[in-house]
């Protein structure tokens, strides 16, 4: 059938905080019509009853790592740069199976929960292949989500890019660290070429992006390389930008000016270019996005587990950039709940300033998640609305569970109150893809003894690499937070780190 007619429920209208009864006709995976109950519709459309259900656009992931789906809930009191640290192990000695199941993973969490889109930049160890980027977009395709997949890319290790940090180790732990090496740009950039000149799937289902991981993990060559054949394949880039501190500290080291002018410098900047996470910015690099119509993907849940400060949102919409919210990885945020993402960035807001009126509202924080990811996605006029000519990418809430009872304010409580446990039903481009909260497109209890397995295997697998970071991880940690307490002009954390 290529007409499907939803009926009887309640569409929420965000920029008005009203929820209004309407039918939405979709036909060939589109919205064709939005009208008062009892539109027209072809007498053999597939009819969805959404009596007691509250309609939205389905929520839109612009950062996570589907490889980190496999390791939540792994690690406690990690700053980023532990986080990196660990790296090797979390995300090593993969097969091709173990990268579908990750990415299955990921896809599953986020359509249970609401999600019908989202950015993800893979890692794969030693470097990107072209069968485990094609096994991430086949999980993707499987699952019935949306995706863009960007193979996260680099070529300088961890420990090379932050300033004296090797000098800080142990002699023993330093031989170790210096016999580390990131694949030659050539063969890198050979297989992100491969990858783009012979994507197989459908680009308005799964598009392909490249994600240079860091700038002070990349040489200006390989920058400039990837913003080139980006922009010759015409596809996104995405980037993690001022995450931490430790990060802004040292661009200002290593390049004499910010991370954020330094790419500039570059010519890197651009609507095609999404920032991930984008704490450390000071006015100057937030009108630098601006004016070249970049991105931010705002990833709050991630920025406060790992302790890395509260990025300025406020400061980022009054300047007109378009900013959209992120999950960030399981292994880094524990979830990929976009519920939970938007209310942290609602209550984040507030921990920058007394003055409330700076503070995010609800309706912004929707707009983030659905319009302003969307963008971030290169899909804006794609997705992220209930309107006409965009995909049916939608959400049914159950209005009978606990968290509508009673239904006040319908976008406060979209934003504070909802947790997914409400989602009922999840279409992705006309396609139903979890009806009565059950996943239809995944067997959960495979996934569950697949995981289980992958896990057993992988430890042992990884045992050596995870002992050597364990045993760089307390130097690595005190060689960081030294350096954190270093003056800079900007702030991000919700009270100044003092010197003890």
């Amino acid at each position: 059938m290529t007409y499907t007619l939803i009926t009887n429920g309640l569409v929420l209208d965000c920029e008005t905080s009203t929820a209004t009864a309407a039918d939405i006709l979709i036909n060939q995976g589109r919205i064709e019509t939005v009208g008062p109950p009892g539109i027209e519709a072809p007498h053999d459309a597939a009819v969805i009853d959404a009596a007691e259900r509250l309609i939205i656009p389905g929520l839109i992931n612009s950062h996570t790592h589907g490889h980190g789906s496999l390791y939540k809930g792994g690690g406690d009191r990690w700053t980023l740069e532990l986080l990196l640290n660990a790296g090797p192990w979390l995300a090593g000695e993969r097969t091709l199976e173990h990268k579908y199941l990750a990415a299955s993973l990921a896809a599953a969490e986020m359509l249970c929960k609401g999600c019908t889109a989202v950015y993800d930049l893979y890692v794969e160890i030693p470097a990107p292949t072209l069968e485990g980027m094609r096994a991430v977009g086949q999980a993707y395709s499987d699952a019935g989500i949306r995706a863009v997949v960007a193979p996260m890319i680099a070529d300088r290790t961890f420990f090379q890019a932050i300033p004296d940090l090797v000098d800080a180790l142990p002699e023993t732990l330093r031989e170790r660290v210096q016999k580390m090496k990131t694949t030659p740009a050539a063969s890198t950039f050979d297989t992100c070429r491969a990858l783009l000149d012979n994507w197989t799937f459908d680009r308005r289902r799964i598009t392909p992006a490249l994600g240079p991981t860091i700038p002070l993990h990349c040489s200006d060559d390989f920058l400039t390389t990837a913003h080139n054949l980006a922009r010759e394949y015409d596809v996104g880039l995405q980037m993690h930008l001022a995450e931490s501190k430790i990060q802004a500290l040292s661009g200002v080291r290593h390049y004499g000016k910010s991370l954020t002018a330094h790419l500039d410098s570059l010519g890197f900047l651009g609507p095609h270019f999404t920032a991930a996470h984008a704490i450390w910015l000071d006015h100057d690099d937030i009108a630098r996005l601006a004016d070249h119509g970049a991105s931010v993907a705002h990833n709050p849940g991630s920025n406060m587990r790992l302790g890395s400060g509260i990025a300025p949102v406020r400061e980022m919409l009054d300047a007109g950039l378009n900013v959209g919210i992120g999950t960030d990885g399981a292994h880094c945020a524990d979830n990929q709940n976009m519920f939970e993402a938007m209310r942290l960035a609602s209550f984040a807001s507030r921990l920058r300033s007394h003055d409330y009126d700076s503070w995010l509202s609800t309706r912004e924080v929707a707009a983030l998640a659905t319009t302003g990811s969307a963008c971030a996605l290169g899909m804006g006029d794609q997705i992220g609305k209930i309107a006409p000519g965009f995909e049916a990418d939608l959400v049914l809430l159950d209005l009978n569970h606990l968290n509508w009872l009673p239904m006040n304010d319908p976008v406060n409580q979209l934003i504070h109150t909802e947790d997914a446990t409400a989602v009922h039903t999840v279409i992705v481009g006309g396609d139903l893809v979890v009806r009565d909260g059950q996943l239809l497109s995944i067997d959960v209890a495979k996934l569950k003894s697949d995981a289980q397995e992958a896990i057993a295997f992988l430890g042992e697998q990884n045992r050596e690499t995870r002992a050597l970071a364990e045993q760089l991880e307390q130097h690595v940690g005190k060689f960081c937070s030294g350096l954190a307490r270093s003056p800079h002009h900007v702030h991000a954390m919700a009270e100044p780190d003092l010197p003890r």
